[in-house]
């Protein structure tokens, strides 16, 4: 099971950047973590060009329950 980074819990931010704060903390690269948005399977908020994704979201996926769990 994944380690979760502290610093993800302990961030006063409620979103993180797609790329590449989120990819790495996932593991994934560049073209995997934009398919995964695009798809659904990482739930992402668009402010303007830029894509985020929500705190608790990242860290439901890093505790392998899924994006919508």
């Amino acid at each position: 099971m994944k380690q979760i980074n502290p610093s993800v819990g302990e961030s006063t931010r409620a979103t993180i950047n797609l790329w590449p704060d989120a990819a790495r903390l996932l593991g994934v690269g560049r073209n995997t973590i934009y398919k995964a948005a695009a798809t659904g399977e990482v739930p992402v908020v668009r402010i303007g060009k830029r894509l985020l994704v929500p705190k608790a979201a990242l860290l439901r996926l890093l505790n392998g329950k899924g994006p919508g769990a």
